[in-house]
């Protein structure tokens, strides 16, 4: 699997819960994919992002400047990792981990125990970076070298989950409430701000200067109307079919696993 370069998100995730929330049309994606499950186990949670509110759901996040962000009516948060799940098997009916997975040691791992602990679906939101739209590839190139090896590939999902595992596209909205760097694949405007930056773990990898280079090219190529005579015609377009993917894994018996004891 990808090779994990670990973020100091004590330090550098305090603005996750301003630039990084869930987009309504992948969240209602996110919650088909759970099926009929009542409970919801939500692992590497950040400040929330992406847990329904309609079935009982508790969240598991490592840290506490993420579990602060969390809003009041958010479900309960535990710090505990998801390579190690304090939980016994088959403990919740469906488990879920959105755009976290490549800060796993070892990603396996935590994939793993998402479905031992799950009786039902377990549903991964993630990142194919090869299908980013072409104009990040090229402007983010030195920092896309540093994210490729974290991203697991799906082949390497779909094995660690087991099951009947299937993968499905979800088209990036033109107006993504999400801040992740795809978000803005028409917007390119927008990573020129340090405060959509700061909540874009991609950036705490690079070495000094780097980020600042990115920049100033990016910049660049705005100013003098270059991004626009190559890219341009995606500011006309409504969504993007990109990278985003879910990696849905169902048991592949529903009833061979045995329940808790209620």
């Amino acid at each position: 699997m990808g090779v994990t370069a670990r973020v100091d998100y004590e330090r550098h995730g305090r603005t996750y819960s301003i630039h990084r929330r869930a987009d309504p049309r992948i969240a209602a994606r996110i919650h088909a994919a759970l099926g009929d499950a009542r409970s919801v186990l939500n692992v590497g949670a950040g400040a929330g992002s992406y847990e329904p509110t309609d079935r009982w759901v508790l969240a598991v996040e490592p840290s506490a400047t993420m579990r602060a962000q969390r809003p009041a009516a958010a479900a309960p948060a535990i710090a505990a990792r998801a390579e190690s799940l304090p939980f016994d098997d088959c403990a919740v009916d469906a488990a879920i981990a959105c755009v976290t997975i490549h800060h796993w040691e070892p990603a396996e791992a935590g994939l793993a125990e998402l479905r031992r602990v799950a009786r039902g679906p377990v549903v991964v939101f993630t990142f194919e970076l090869e299908d980013l739209p072409a104009w990040q590839q090229k402007y983010l190139h030195e920092g896309l070298v540093l994210e490729r090896p974290r991203f697991p590939p799906l082949a390497e999902v779909a094995a660690a989950l087991g099951g009947r595992t299937r993968v499905e596209r979800i088209r990036t909205p033109g107006d993504c409430v999400d801040g992740f760097f795809e978000a803005f694949w028409r917007r390119p405007e927008a990573l020129l701000d340090p405060a959509v930056r700061s909540a874009q773990s991609m950036w705490r990898l690079l070495d000094a200067g780097v980020e600042q280079r990115i920049v100033r090219r990016l910049a660049g190529a705005l100013e003098s109307g270059a991004w626009d005579a190559e890219h341009g015609h995606l500011r006309d377009q409504e969504s993007f079919d990109g990278a985003l993917r879910l990696v849905i894994s169902e048991p592949l018996d529903r009833h061979s696993s045995p329940r808790p004891t209620e």
